[in-house]
């Protein structure tokens, strides 16, 4: 089964879901390092829940989930593009030997930034107090949103997926208690799910097996790609980071200079001259 993200409505209730399943697109991620199976585990997390989180605004261009905490497992990001391209990195301690998500990562920030292709991006920030990821995301969107948001994510070493269920506005129900009442059914129901049905079941077996007596409507599945955003011209101003000074003493010792992409392992190899040709073309609008 390809890599999919897929939407869900409940008729006559304003509640509304998501489901995503990574295959391919997760493997691609951590295939290109040597991570633990438990931080291995967690990227997948993260990435599915990147996914999720993306279907919840309207954008063009790119959100970045990221957690920086205190434990082993120092940095772990996961970023998802508007055409749904995903990519994701962990950088760890040497000595890393947490097996869950508070010993990974111990105390620390979670922070998801929206960037748009234009305008301004904005970033919100919420401790790691939940005892998984899933938890840490209800509480952003608890204290950010104030919309009432459930989230369920589920990884092993091949296979990633989630689910997301969230109350919108006021629109077919006025009234708070049926309101209330249809949010409390649809997060029980939800509730059951196991971990191995979010990596298993395709989105329409999975609802079927957890709202059978409900009206469920679902939309036409989205792939999800593994994508990086690497270029020679990024790649390019972060070496020129470094200092002035720093580049023309690694120049002094080597003729060519050689910088890998951390999230997909693709290579450049830049010249003192090719370094500033291309420093110069990437100045020029496209």
């Amino acid at each position: 089964m390809p890599d999919y993200a897929q939407r869900f409505l409940f008729d006559d209730t304003d509640i509304r879901g998501e489901t995503v399943r990574l295959g391919d697109s997760y493997r691609a991620v951590v295939n290109n390092h040597a991570y633990p199976p438990a931080v291995a585990r967690l990227l997948g997390e993260f990435l599915a829940a990147s996914v999720l989180l993306g279907s919840t605004i309207k954008f063009d261009g790119r959100l970045v989930l990221q957690a920086r905490g205190s434990g082993g497992l120092k940095v772990i990001v996961a970023e998802c593009r508007y055409d749904r391209t995903i990519r994701g990195i962990a950088r760890m301690d040497e000595t890393l030997d947490g097996q869950d998500f508070a010993s990974l990562l111990g105390e620390g920030t979670l922070v998801m930034t929206v960037e748009p292709t234009v305008g301004k991006s904005y970033q919100s920030l919420v401790p790691l107090t939940g005892s998984n990821l899933a938890a840490c995301l209800e509480h952003y969107f608890l204290q950010s949103e104030q919309l009432m948001t459930r989230i369920w994510l589920a990884a092993d070493e091949q296979r990633a997926g989630g689910l997301l269920l969230q109350q919108l506005p006021r629109q077919l129900v006025r009234n708070l208690e049926t309101r209330a009442r249809q949010w409390e059914h649809a997060v029980i129901l939800a509730d059951t799910t196991r971990p191995e049905e979010l990596l298993d079941l395709a989105t329409e077996t999975l609802l079927k097996r957890l709202y059978v007596a409900e009206p469920v409507r679902l939309q036409a599945p989205s792939p999800v790609t593994f994508g990086c955003s690497c270029s020679a011209t990024r790649t390019a101003n972060a070496l020129v980071l470094l200092g002035e000074d720093e580049v023309d003493s690694l120049f002094a010792e080597m003729v060519e200079v050689v910088m890998g992409c951390e999230f997909c392992g693709k290579q450049y190899t830049f010249t003192q001259e090719s370094l500033a040709e291309t420093l110069r073309e990437g100045e020029v609008p496209h």
